[in-house]
């Protein structure tokens, strides 16, 4: 006999930092049968003035680049937008044809079908840059290949690095940044939620939330009180592989990782774990 969904989290105070989807993540939660409390820890800032984005398309229409990498879908929006103020847009998609194209998952694959652009190597799950170096490696070594790759928020060091080492030329292309929101009050009553034994759960979706939360803790002076918390009391459900990186790195557990790196199957994965996961930290603490 399948388990009522509104019984899976029953009524369970779970703390979710996502921005841009707050709203869907936080229904997800509700119809588990969880109280969302969302606390939004960032926003994402097109770069006004883009002359990253620029010299990209100029190099680009020039036949400069032998591959292009994208890694989100928000960030492929901004760049075609960038772009689109200097070019058309048949003028740069018809360039990207005349190179190879690599996204790092599923969503930059959206944008770039709008736009009618040929992808020719998508990474697998759990789509984080080990992925993607995996891939090229397999499918398309880079020694003396010329890259540009879209960022997101900050330099993807470890990408790049790891291109440069097999002998590639880099040219990062950033078009966006990460922001606190422009109003943090509902990150800080997300943070006292926790620090204060309220909260049974908390969900992160990006490794940038956990800077951010620390950040707005230690103002606080709720620091010492999140982490005791989060190690102790409050199941924490990461997204996937470099989100946990980001947890472990900054001394916080991973109680619950979906196997597929996606809101929906983390809300599912806490949803139905979260009691013998609150059992292991309580026999651990």
């Amino acid at each position: 006999m399948n388990t009522p969904a509104k019984s899976l989290f029953d009524g369970l105070r779970v703390v979710t930092f996502e921005s841009r989807l707050a709203g869907p993540i936080a229904e997800t939660i509700t119809r588990q049968g969880g109280v969302p409390v969302e606390a939004p820890a960032l926003r994402e800032i097109a770069l006004e003035d883009n002359t990253d984005a620029l010299a990209f398309a100029e190099r680009l229409l020039r036949d400069e680049f032998d591959v292009v990498i994208f890694l989100t879908g928000v960030g492929t929006r901004y760049l075609a937008q960038a772009i689109e103020t200097r070019h058309a847009r048949a003028d740069w998609t018809g360039a990207l044809a005349r190179v190879k194209v690599v996204v790092r998952g599923p969503k930059p694959l959206v944008p770039l079908r709008e736009f009618k652009v040929r992808v020719d190597l998508q990474a697998p799950e759990p789509n984080t840059w080990h992925e993607v170096l995996a891939l090229l490696d397999a499918k398309l070594p880079v020694a003396g290949q010329r890259i540009a790759v879209q960022e997101y928020g900050k330099p993807n060091l470890e990408l790049i690095a790891g291109l440069r080492d097999r002998g590639a030329e880099v040219t990062p292309v950033p078009v966006y940044r990460w922001a606190l929101p422009e109003d943090t009050g509902p990150l800080r009553r997300g943070i006292e939620e926790i620090a204060s034994g309220r909260a049974g759960a908390a969900l992160f979706t990006s490794a940038q939330q956990i800077e951010h939360m620390l950040r707005i803790a230690a103002e606080e002076g709720r620091e010492g009180d999140l982490r005791s918390a989060l190690n102790t009391s409050t199941v924490v459900g990461s997204v996937g592989p470099t989100t946990s990186e980001m947890l472990l790195e900054k001394g916080l557990p991973v109680d619950i990782e979906p196997e597929h790196p996606k809101m929906g199957p983390l809300v599912s994965a806490v949803a139905n774990g979260w009691r013998e996961a609150l059992a292991r930290k309580q026999k651990g603490s």
